[in-house]
């Protein structure tokens, strides 16, 4: 069991999204990313949605129920939209009792604070997939990577995944691989090749 407090390193990866996503230009929108299911566009959306669950989730109510479309967003309006949902998302966790308390996420009922580490996993895991897309404008914070290596290698301790898991299998990181490709690798993504 994880026994660090992850709010503090959330609001660290929610900052460092933010900048990060203050650089999108909207002619880089349609661009790939390694998360081969989203292009830069969708996978914004993803993080904005999966957001205002992490809200709801926070403020005690049903992450399942919340309507994650982010169809109302529009192409150059990304860094107000996450500015909002990610200063609703830092409130709603603020209580040491949340830190506690089970709450409902998509993989089953955990204490509040292994899923807010879940999800720290999640938003840095996405910020490296964007950073990689828009062509690493940003260098990002290592600190944030060991925490969601640590956290992936418990929660996802088999490297080999079914279907019914949201992470490819492992791959194995290249020699030398810093931690943010480490955990990029252990989540079955590649970076993009750099000419």
């Amino acid at each position: 069991m994880n026994t660090i407090d992850p709010r503090p390193v959330y609001a660290r990866a929610t900052e460092q999204a933010a900048a990060l996503i203050a650089t999108v230009r909207p002619e880089q929108l349609t661009g790939p990313t390694p998360c081969t299911e989203f292009d830069v566009r969708g996978l914004l959306g993803h993080v904005v949605g999966g957001s205002r669950r992490i809200a709801v989730v926070g403020e005690g109510g049903d992450g399942q129920a919340v309507d994650p479309s982010t169809a109302d967003v529009p192409d150059d309006g990304w860094p107000a939209a996450y500015e909002e949902v990610r200063t609703r998302v830092l409130k709603a966790w603020e209580s040491d009792e949340r830190m506690a308390a089970p709450v409902r996420v998509p993989w089953g009922e955990v204490p509040g604070r292994a899923a807010l580490s879940g999800y720290v996993m999640e938003l840095v895991t996405h910020t490296w997939d964007l950073n990689e897309a828009l062509g690493r404008p940003l260098g990002l914070d290592p600190e944030l990577a060991e925490f969601s290596l640590a956290t992936a290698r418990r929660v996802l301790a088999d490297p080999e995944r079914d279907a019914q898991t949201p992470f490819d299998s492992a791959r194995p990181a290249p020699e030398g691989a810093g931690v943010y490709e480490q955990l990029a690798a252990w989540l079955g993504r590649r970076p993009f090749s750099r000419v």
